[in-house]
């Protein structure tokens, strides 16, 4: 055992792993899971290399997150932070008006399309909405608002009346 263990390891009570093990199993966020997994490792007397290699991170953010548990000995310390991320495109799509759209048949839009497509709603939002927007953008919109799409079936409601006899049921008499 080296000197970075063993002082590490002392600065972790059974009080300390207890609560790093109750943060595992309640953690609803990965990166939450894999920090306190990690912490766990070191207040079990792994090397910080160690559980560095485990957790498949560099030796300097378990470090951080070493540091950033014990000043309150608090597992949700160990969560990202809120982040801004990158502006939504086409904020003008809403919910509303992309059912609004997908309940008018496209034939009334002047369209030769008797269902919607990706790329055609790309392009009905481009002409009518000015709303500049990729295909895969659409795609990841629609899923949000959990439509899906499924190819239209053509069904018959009525047999035709040939149908045995091209199937050779029938004989003529």
């Amino acid at each position: 055992m080296g000197s970075e263990q063993d002082y590490l390891a002392d600065h972790f009570s059974g009080h300390d792993r207890r609560r790093l093990a109750k943060a595992m199993s309640s953690a609803s966020e990965l990166r939450l899971f894999q920090r306190a997994q990690a912490m766990l490792r070191v207040a079990e007397g792994y090397t910080v290399a160690e559980a560095a290699r485990l957790a498949g991170v560099d030796r300097a953010s378990v470090y951080r997150w070493t540091q950033r548990y014990l000043a309150a000995r608090n597992p949700q310390d160990l969560s990202d932070e809120p982040r801004s991320g990158r502006p939504r495109l086409a904020p003008a799509l809403t919910e509303q008006r992309l059912a609004q759209i997908l309940a008018r048949d496209p034939r009334q839009e002047g369209y030769q399309a008797t269902t919607w497509t990706v790329p055609l709603l790309v392009t009905h939002l481009r002409q009518h909405y000015q709303c500049s927007l990729s295909e895969d953008t659409l795609r990841r919109r629609l899923h949000e608002y959990e439509y899906h799409w499924k190819r239209p079936r053509y069904v018959f409601h009525e047999r035709e009346p040939h149908v045995a006899q091209k199937k050779g049921r029938l004989s003529a008499v």
